[in-house]
């Protein structure tokens, strides 16, 4: 790790999605997250990622915060919530556009299908109403060292192409909104499911371009199903009960690789996150995904 890193105060986050409950697969990545501050003696943010209102259940946004707490996690600043923090994405977007750096695109899904749904350049009648707003991809190979994954490549034009900064329907997409918050925040490490390493290559590239400083990466690994499939998209994705937390806390110690003897004895929520803050060892963190032990 380089010096300069080492010499910044950590600080990591949790930004849930308000569209479902809390599962096993969200509240590992919370606890792992958290412990991974807590050994680095780091704050730990709590950020909703509020920016999808058709997919968002009222009042869930709440819930997590509440649940989080129920299971002896507190955000150590106040709450951050996307959808009011619009006025930030609007002045890098501002940057990017008076850089050359985005362009708008009335490009469909259906327009760029031949291709993948890859925008490498506008077609020549895009059918779409209303405009959005992309970043400009160059030919560019991008690796970075994940810290429990290894080493990843991508290569940004081929796989991403130009990508979606703001929705046509006006809401702002994901890969700029986490972008500017992590780095309004003072992020230094980002800790979340695999699902979104292959994010990450956009997120460094136009961490780039904002000028702004890379994070360093932890991808946990999804919880899959019998069936193989992701946790969260599963039937067997059944909510965690904060009402009883000791008996999910445990199984999220499980999925992080930790030894179960280590909070065997616990027989509450805060004494359960005292043993696993002093047992905690990184090192192992399955760097593939696994099975849920349900």
């Amino acid at each position: 790790m380089p010096t300069s890193e080492l010499l910044r105060p950590y600080r990591g986050r949790f930004a849930p999605s308000p569209t479902g409950p809390l599962h096993l697969g969200s509240l590992t990545a919370a606890l792992g997250s958290w412990l991974l501050a807590r050994a680095r003696g780091g704050e730990w943010l709590v950020r909703i990622e509020d920016l999808d209102p058709p997919r968002e259940v009222p009042g869930m946004a709440d819930q997590h915060v509440a649940d989080l707490a129920a299971f002896g996690m507190v955000s150590d600043r106040p709450v951050a919530r996307q959808s009011e923090r619009v006025d930030l994405y609007a002045r890098s977007l501002e940057r990017l556009r008076e850089n050359g750096l985005a362009f708008e695109c009335r490009c469909s899904r259906s327009d760029l299908a031949a291709n993948g749904g890859v925008h490498v350049a506008c077609v020549e009648h895009p059918s779409g109403r209303q405009a959005a707003w992309r970043l400009r991809i160059p030919e560019r190979e991008l690796a970075f060292v994940d810290r429990i994954r290894g080493h990843y490549r991508q290569s940004l034009r081929a796989d991403t192409g130009d990508f979606v900064l703001r929705r046509s329907d006006g809401n702002w997409a994901y890969q700029l909104a986490v972008v500017v918050d992590d780095a309004e925040q003072g992020i230094t490490e980002v800790v979340r499911g695999a699902d979104l390493l292959d994010s990450t290559p956009r997120q460094i590239f136009l961490q780039q371009c904002l000028g702004v400083p890379t994070p360093t990466y932890a991808h946990l690994p999804l919880l899959l199903d019998a069936d193989g499939a992701k946790l969260s998209k599963s039937l067997a994705a059944a909510p965690v009960d904060p009402g009883d937390p000791l008996p999910a806390l445990r199984l999220a110690w499980r999925q992080l690789g930790q030894d179960e003897d280590v909070v065997a004895s616990a027989r509450s929520v805060g004494h359960l996150l005292e043993l696993a803050i002093a047992g905690f060892d990184p090192l192992r963190i399955p760097p593939t995904d696994q099975t849920a032990a349900m």
